[in-house]
């Protein structure tokens, strides 16, 4: 017997979402899962995120977050746990994609623990040291920094 899937609705977030965005987030970080993030940046970068919602309640988020010119970072995808296998995250990831290739990014690599979920995606390892030194702003407020076993995944986008 299939489990009934519930209504979910994907969306950009809005500044009424920051909180629980937050919440989310760190629930991750608090478990080593991902960096924290705080309040004051998650309204600061609230334009990044996506996130999905069953009835009003955001269940899941990823955000884009533009590097430079032609290179983009998949930050923050994160998905509660009563909502995961469902395929909420890959979709997260795929909205954040097709964001990056109607600006024009090339290059969308992400940090992560979990290298095979990406790579499922089309993402293949990168060399962390090959990705720009703007990246390790956000490493220097890792509490694993520089002992980090974060892996670097990348992927180039069509044009």
């Amino acid at each position: 017997m299939k489990k009934k899937l519930p209504q979910l609705t994907y969306q950009k977030a809005t500044l009424n979402n920051a909180q629980a965005i937050h919440e989310l987030v760190n629930s991750f970080a608090q478990r080593n899962r991902m960096l924290p993030r705080s309040l004051n940046e998650i309204y600061e970068l609230i334009r990044d995120f996506y996130i999905c919602l069953d009835k009003n309640k955001v269940v899941a988020v990823c955000s884009l977050h533009i590097v430079w010119e032609d290179l983009a970072e998949i930050r923050s995808a994160a998905v509660s746990k009563k909502y995961q296998k469902l395929g909420i995250g890959k979709k997260l990831i795929h909205y954040c994609l097709n964001e990056a290739r109607s600006l024009g990014v090339v290059k969308v690599f992400a940090l992560t623990y979990h290298p095979e979920y990406f790579k499922q995606l089309g993402f293949e390892d990168i060399d962390k040291n090959d990705l720009p030194h703007k990246i390790w702003g956000d490493c220097l407020k890792c509490p694993k920094f520089p002992g980090c076993e974060e892996v670097a995944v990348i992927i180039r986008l069509d044009a």
